[in-house]
């Protein structure tokens, strides 16, 4: 099988005083020159992976005065006219400036766009007992419905304001009362259950009694565990018999994993201003029971361009009150309820599986064919995406690097210094304050969302000083830090799988790694007929892997040394940035592949239907047979960490980065 290289002249900005190759660069730059190659040209399509990649996207503790505002300001600088858009990306990266060069499939290239809406590309979590999740069960457990945490309509209304006032004062400790009475005026059964009911669920962490004083009955209103009992309310109310957590499969429509979870927790919390009152009496939402993100669990991060279907957890927060948001909520829905003694945890999902929908294709029915039947027989090279790289004119890899050369001072001219590009407009003005001032106060005055990461890293350089960058960096979330470095690591096997590729093409040969359980091994000559392409693995560079016993092993010890990195020393004087190394299947061969071609008239109708369409009853709309368009659908299945345009661009055979979609079509940005 032979590789096809990619044709056309990528299109590059001119350099300005700043991006002036140095030395070492050009250096770098020589090494590279065989691997690299243009494009093809094609139409839009945009990056979904598992990865997390906004490194504007974390939320800092304690900013919840400026998380709305921030947000709103984020919003609204979303959207733009497409033309200044595809403008200003004229100063991104291609696939060829991160290596990505080659291809698996001789056949020939066509185009199709990718997201002309987002609902085309749909993502549903396989879990690790290779469970694909759906949502498709809207009711919540029987135990819910026995021992039910929600409060009646009555519950909001049976207590006097001035008995509300006092029972708060008693719930916080802000006098020296150690219980509340409270009168029943007409006494029935019924109506001290209701008050008993009001005053648990309304004030979590008080008990009640009933008592006779002169005759007269009252509900008597205690603390039932200390300080204690308010710090955690849940835990004083949870039935022993149910697990502590209560699982979910959340739907959601063009909002990513983490902002979803941000968005549930002020829901729950009763912080959103679209809550109503009768919002906040469905959802019971109190001061005392304020849910915070870190209380939710998932196995996967999802991207934010499409719908996504995956699996959440959460501590000890009801299905009954979680069912509840349905009605509260835009582009979420919630779902397939039970509790289970264990949350889930990061990385444990087997994959993801794909459906997608690529529109305006201009392929002939053999062109589509040999390109299914290749990626379904073959499958693609194991890229990592554009996405990994960031957006704009300076390259997260870059920044990555310099923490790996220690040059704290290139990281924070890197991520501070003013850029070419899309940008928010009060970025622009922030970076063009620090190149005049190197005021980090100056700087951040001109930063309305400071929670974005170069906000973090000026009041980083604020509480620590210029001369102190590694502390003020470290203000940065943690992981937002270490995917600067993932992008430089992502970067150098990126370039060299494309060289390998190159020189050796689509069969293992003596030196390749394969792996044998979790330890990396050299294939032997006399081996070398045991092992097919698929088996390859190549390492991701740190201090605990070992490198190819050919050509290649060479090439990346001297693409690290132009770096100014010693490949046999890749532990960091910090440990975080230490880089243990990693193995990486160079082919991937997805499963469960199956498409079809189907002709539309109109591009903003659905050519397939959703979980949510199939709860709701929405039929498929009826597509004519010979319609002025022809889409194709596909089906495939990825395991973690694999990006699903890396086998779209070996469908289509073109250039996945922003930089060329928005040159080529901007209907994506709809």
């Amino acid at each position: 099988m032979e590789t096809v290289e990619m044709n056309s002249v990528s299109l590059k900005r001119p350099c300005s005083e700043d991006d002036v190759a140095n030395a070492d660069e050009i250096k770098r730059q020589k090494i590279l020159e065989k691997s690299k190659a243009g494009n093809d040209s094609g139409q839009s399509i945009e990056t979904v992976t598992e990865q997390p990649v906004d490194m504007k996207s974390e939320i800092i503790p304690n900013e919840e005065s400026e998380e709305q505002e921030e947000e709103e300001l984020e919003d609204s600088d979303e959207d733009g006219d497409p033309e200044s858009f595809a403008d200003m990306m004229k100063h991104g990266l291609t696939e060829s400036d991160v290596g990505i060069t080659k291809f698996v499939s001789p056949h020939k290239g066509f185009s199709g766009i990718l997201k002309e809406r987002y609902s085309d590309f749909v993502v549903h979590e396989i879990g690790k007992d290779g469970r694909v999740s759906h949502l498709d069960d809207f009711s919540v457990p029987v135990d819910d419905e026995v021992n039910s945490e929600d409060p009646s309509e009555e519950t909001f209304t049976v207590l006097s304001d001035e008995d509300k006032q006092r029972l708060e004062e008693l719930q916080l400790f802000k006098n020296k009362e150690t219980s509340v009475a409270i009168e029943v005026i007409e006494d029935t059964k019924e109506k001290r259950t209701i008050i008993h009911q009001a005053v648990k669920s309304l004030f979590p962490g008080l008990e009640t009694k009933t008592e006779d004083r002169d005759g007269k009955k009252y509900i008597i209103a205690y603390h039932a565990a200390g300080k204690k009992a308010l710090a955690n309310p849940r835990k004083h109310s949870w039935p022993k018999s149910r697990g502590s957590y209560c699982h979910f499969v959340l739907y959601k429509e063009n909002k990513d994993t983490m902002d979803a979870i941000n968005v549930l927790s002020k829901f729950l919390s009763g912080k959103s201003p679209q809550l109503t009152l009768a919002d906040l009496r469905k959802t019971w939402q109190l001061k005392a029971s304020i849910v915070k993100p870190n209380i939710f669990s998932y196995m996967g991060t999802k991207d934010k361009r499409a719908i996504t279907v995956q699996e959440i957890a959460v501590l000890r927060i009801t299905a009954q009150r979680l069912a509840h948001l349905n009605k509260c909520l835009m582009n979420f829905k919630l779902g397939n309820f039970s509790y289970k003694n264990h949350p889930l945890k990061l990385g444990e999902l087997q994959g993801n599986h794909f459906t997608v929908v690529l529109r305006n294709i201009t392929g002939t029915d053999d062109q589509i064919e040999q390109a299914m039947h290749s990626l379904r027989e073959i499958g693609f090279i194991n890229y990592y995406g554009m996405q990994r790289f960031g957006t704009t004119a300076v390259p997260t890899y870059q920044i990555g690097r310099a923490i790996l050369q220690n040059n704290w001072n290139e990281v924070m001219d890197l991520i501070l210094k003013p850029r070419p590009g899309a940008e928010k407009g009060y970025l622009v003005k922030c970076r063009e304050e620090w190149a005049k001032t190197k005021d980090p106060a100056a700087a951040l005055k001109k930063l309305p969302v400071k929670r974005c990461v170069e906000g973090q890293l000026l009041r980083g350089l604020l509480k620590y000083g210029m001369k102190n960058i590694i502390s003020a960096f470290g203000i940065i979330p943690r992981n937002n830090r270490l995917m600067y470095i993932h992008s430089y690591q992502s970067y150098v096997w990126n370039n060299m799988v494309s060289k390998r590729i190159e020189e050796y093409g689509l069969r293992a040969v003596p030196g390749d790694l394969i792996l044998k359980g979790a330890t990396a091994v050299h294939i032997e000559e006399g081996d070398v007929d045991n092992y097919a392409i698929h088996d390859v693995v190549m390492p991701l560079p740190g201090f605990d892997v070992i490198y190819p016993k050919h050509k290649i092993g060479e090439a990346y010890k001297e693409m690290l040394v132009a770096d100014n990195l010693d490949i046999n020393n890749m532990r960091h004087k910090i440990r975080d940035y230490s880089l243990s190394g990693a193995y990486r299947k160079i082919i991937i061969r997805p499963q469960n592949v199956n498409w079809e071609v189907v002709a539309y008239d109109d591009p903003k109708i659905p050519l397939f239907t959703t979980d949510l369409d199939k709860l709701e009853g929405k039929p498929l709309p009826v597509l004519p047979t010979d319609g002025k368009f022809r889409a194709l659908k596909m089906e495939f299945s990825l395991p973690p960490s694999t990006y699903a345009t890396m086998a779209i661009r070996e469908v289509l055979k073109m250039d996945t980065s922003i930089k060329n979609q928005t040159q080529l079509n901007t209907t994506w940005l709809r």
